[in-house]
């Protein structure tokens, strides 16, 4: 099967020292980790010019990869207006250099991204971690969290909407679950 058979998710934990990403291809209902890790900017000392290495990192990881979608985590609420206003830049090139190839953007908030993957919405990094490691089968646990946060936003994504985002012509002949189970099922559908 080749890259372009794949539904992908492009998930992105955006960052203005360190960017986490990972693109999750979905074959049938198996998910197949085509590649993780972060784009860190921290030894640059100009923040625009950080913020230009994102964008420029994350274009290239679309031109690569051409994901379906973007799933990002949303903004969340701090008290160092500083440290928000960098973070905001981060996400909104990233969005920018989605939007730029045409490729439809998810935000998901923290806490949901948490409860999708481990069931806690307070769960720590580590345990976010470590669900990721287990559901995507990853043999590398050295990982670092922006980069099994950014696959936790991808996996959200993939549990939020999967059954209705993929397009008939990329299940290979074969009908999502959902729609199986209507079919087989039609005096259960209210």
């Amino acid at each position: 099967m080749s890259l372009n058979d794949y539904y992908k998710i492009l998930g992105i934990d955006p960052g203005s020292n360190v960017t986490g990403y990972a693109i999750i291809g979905i074959d049938d209902d198996k998910l197949i980790t085509l590649d993780i890790g972060c784009i860190s900017v921290k030894s640059v000392k100009d923040h625009f010019e950080r913020i230009k290495l994102i964008h420029r990192n994350v274009k290239e990881l679309i031109i690569s990869y051409n994901p379906n979608v973007l799933a990002i985590e949303a903004p969340y609420y701090g008290k160092n207006v500083q440290s928000m206003l960098k973070l905001g830049r981060a996400q909104g090139v990233v969005i920018a250099a989605a939007l730029e190839y045409g490729i439809d953007v998810y935000e998901y908030a923290p806490r949901r991204v948490k409860i999708s993957v481990t069931g806690n919405g307070r769960a720590s990094k580590e345990q976010v971690a470590g669900m990721v490691n287990n559901i995507l089968k990853l043999e590398n646990n050295s990982l670092s969290f922006d980069a099994t946060d950014a696959a936790a936003i991808a996996l959200c994504h993939y549990y939020s909407t999967y059954s209705s985002i993929i397009p008939e012509n990329m299940m290979n002949g074969k009908k999502n679950k959902w729609l199986k189970f209507i079919e087989e099922n039609p005096d259960r559908i209210i």
